[in-house]
Order: structure tokens, then C-alpha cells, then sequence
């Protein structure tokens, strides 16, 4: 038997006035996700436990099977796993993000999704500035970057930027949640106010912000944490091998831990305008040779923090049309049996432009199992499938009984 989970990230929403009362799963044309559902037995997952803030690396990390209260060690720290860098016994890694600030608000997380060329520029630009000893800062891809720091204490309350549009951004600066942190926070803090005096008058900013585009004028860091200690996905579920694609450090950083072959594909972007294709054949050829497949799509959740209800509903239609079809019907084919999972981590609901921790319709296809009266994909319509409510360590569970 092979597996292969699809991940839409943030697909799940909530219903809207701009979509006549219907979320965009609901307004999506996805037939060959409906198709999946009227095959399978659906559910609705709890990805992110009690106690955790909804984030792509709890939920992603949920998804696959692992305990978040014992495994995870922060976003930076995976992340870097993706990136081919260490941590060493002694060191914090954060995420660092390249944001957007106006009128000492943050007006988005992605500095208007700046392209890697401009952002690498900037970083390195920052490591030469502000570099060192004791911190040093990594470049990743688009808005999305890493920070080390030797010694650094991770008991700090960090602010998501992504959670927060709109918002002052003193009044969501680092604080440190015991005493012992205090110095690390104030380091963090003052970067973060030096890295916007010296990028605001950058070449790539000015020439950003001349062509009528946000500039990357502030870093922003979040999500500290050591090294992880993770099973792979080998050890906890008997499977010999397994892939991961995507276009997302973070979910690349995850497939290291978890033991899976990291496969890049050109054109990967992370947005509306991935190379769905590309990623959906590099999927099918993996499946050949591996056990297992962790396809990611990130394109939805990027909709869903712009507010883009349009957008988003087309990169659902997207991953139905150019991914999903693709994959149901080539494996139909395969003298091999394939187990077909979709659903998403978390919700993004375009109406709040960030993450909730709602339970997340899903879909297993598994063959020779009866399917339920599930006849369409959406959040509501699955509440009445087979699985009912799983609990965040149910699902790789059920996918693999």
C-alpha cells in the first residue's frame, strides 16, 4: 500500500457575505475533490491541541502524527533543518520575517510577498550590519527567514506578524516570560528597531516603494526554540520511506525531521501561481519508489491572509483541477493500491486574514473501504462523514490502520 496526504493550506474558511453565505470550499468548482469525498470517508480533524496558537507548524506537525507538547521546539528550528543549517547545543533559532511597517503599524507580514533576489539582499545586508558573535541572520525564500542567536533564552512571548495586521507594532513586541529572558528579549527587540533604521533607505526599498510596492522596512522575529528531537515517521508508523514537496522551508524542515526526502520543484512558489503541475508529477513519480507522500500546497492560506476571497477560491480550484485530477486518476491506474488523503492544516478565513484552530474537513480514500453518504468537500458537509471528530492524534493513525 502507498500513502500520499494533499495538504491545501488554510482552504478551510468560513462562510461569507462576499460569497453569498458560502465559504470558498463551498463556492469552489472542485469535482474531483467531491469526487474524493463521494469515494471516501470524511471527517472533521482537530490539528491544533489545546493550549497551542494555531500556526502552520502545529497544525503540519498534528497532521503528521506528532506530539506538539513534546516535539516541537519552535518554526525557526525546523526552518533551519530546511535551510541545511545547524543548531548547535546552546543555540536559539526564530523565524525572521521580512515584514511591511506603515505608520508604525504592521501593514502585512511579506513585505507584498518580496521576491527571494531582493529579500537575500536584504539579509545578507543585515548579517554584515548586525551579524556576530552572538547573532547571526540566514536567508530563506521570500519574506521568510531565519535568525541564530548563541545563549539566547527561549521563554518569550512572540507575537505571529501574520495574527497581527493593523496593529501598532510596539504593542506586539518580544516579551520575556521569566527573568531569565529579559536579556534576550531586549537584544531581539533592539534588532528589530535597528533593522528598521537601516532599511528604510535601502536600494532595493526605495526602488520597491518607487514602483508603487510595500517595502521589506522591519524584521520580525518569532516562534524561538533548540533543536528538536523527533521520530521519524519510519519509527512511528512502520513505513520503509517517504517524500515531502513543497515550496515552504518550514514544511520542508518538518519532512527533514520526520525522515523524508525533501524533492524541489522549479516553479514552486507558495502562491497562486505555483507550478501545481510540476509538484503534482514530482509527487507521482516519488509515489512510485516511496511508501509515503507529504504534498503541500501553500497558495490557499497565502489568499487567506490577504483577504482575498476570489483568490482564494481559485487556488482551491487550482488544486482540484491541476493536482487533485491528476492524482485520482492517474493512480487509478497503478497496479499498486493508493490511500489518497486531502483536507488542510488550519483554517484562514479571508474575513480575519489569519489562522484559527476550528477542526479541518478531511477526506480519506483507502482502497476496499466503504465510502459514507459524503458526497461533497467542504467544512460542514463532512461533519456527518464516517470518522466524525478525530482527536490531533488520530489522524496518520486512521490513515495507516
Amino acid at each position: 500500500m502507498k500513502y500520499i496526504i494533499i495538504l491545501g493550506d488554510g482552504m478551510a474558511d468560513e462562510p461569507a457575505e462576499q460569497l453569498g453565505g458560502k465559504t470558498c470550499l463551498q463556492a469552489a468548482n472542485k469535482p474531483s475533490i467531491d469526487r474524493l469525498a463521494a469515494m471516501g470517508v470524511s471527517g472533521l480533524f482537530k490539528s491544533v491541541p489545546d493550549g497551542f496558537a494555531p500556526g502552520s507548524e502545529i497544525a503540519n506537525l498534528t497532521v503528521l502524527g506528532y506530539n506538539v507538547a513534546e516535539d516541537f521546539e519552535g518554526r525557526g528550528s525546523l526552518e533551519a533543518a530546511s535551510m541545511g543549517i545547524d543548531i548547535e547545543a546552546g543555540e536559539m533559532a526564530m523565524r525572521c520575517n521580512l515584514i511591511c511597517i506603515e505608520n508604525d503599524k504592521i501593514k502585512n507580514h511579506s513585505a507584498g510577498h518580496i521576491s527571494n533576489a531582493e529579500a537575500e539582499e536584504l539579509v545578507l545586508f543585515l548579517q554584515k550590519e548586525l551579524g556576530g558573535d552572538i547573532v547571526n541572520f540566514f536567508p530563506g525564500v521570500s519574506y521568510r527567514h531565519l535568525l541564530k542567536m548563541k545563549g539566547g533564552n527561549k521563554l518569550l512571548k512572540c507575537t505571529p506578524p501574520h495574527d497581527v495586521p493593523g496593529t501598532p507594532f510596539r504593542n506586539v513586541m518580544i516579551k520575556a516570560e521569566s527573568p531569565e529572558a529579559e536579556e534576550t528579549a531586549r537584544i531581539l527587540n533592539e534588532l528589530t528597531l535597528k533593522s528598521q533604521t537601516l532599511l528604510a533607505n535601502h536600494p532595493v526599498n526605495l526602488k520597491r516603494v518607487a514602483e508603487g510596492k510595500d517595502a521589506a522596512n522591519s524584521i520580525w522575529l518569532w516562534s524561538p526554540g533548540y533543536k528538536p528531537k523527533m521520530k521519524t515517521l519510519m519509527e512511528n508508523y512502520g513505513i520503509n520511506s517517504g517524500s515531502v514537496i513543497s515550496a515552504v522551508d518550514l514544511i520542508k524542515g518538518i519532512g527533514r525531521y520526520a525522515g523524508l526526502e525533501s524533492i524541489e520543484v522549479e516553479g514552486a512558489t507558495g502562491l497562486y501561481d505555483t507550478n501545481y503541475e510540476g509538484k503534482t508529477q514530482a509527487a507521482l513519480e516519488a509515489l512510485k519508489t516511496k511508501d509515503f507522500v507529504f504534498l503541500h500546497i501553500e497558495a490557499s492560506d497565502e489568499a487567506g491572509h490577504e483577504g482575498n476571497f476570489e483568490l482564494k477560491t481559485k487556488t482551491i480550484e487550482y488544486l482540484d483541477s491541476r493536482c487533485v485530477k491528476t492524482i485520482l486518476d492517474e493512480t487509478a491506474k497503478w497496479d499498486e493500491l493508493v490511500t489518497i488523503a486531502i483536507l488542510p492544516d488550519h483554517p484562514t478565513p479571508c474575513r480575519t486574514k489569519t489562522h484559527t484552530n476550528a477542526p479541518v474537513p478531511f477526506v480519506i480514500l483507502k482502497p476496499g473501504q466503504a465510502p459514507d453518504n459524503v458526497q461533497v468537500y467542504d467544512e460542514f458537509s463532512v461533519a456527518k462523514g464516517g470518522y466524525g471528530l478525530l482527536q490531533p492524534d488520530e489522524f496518520m493513525k486512521e490513515l495507516f490502520k
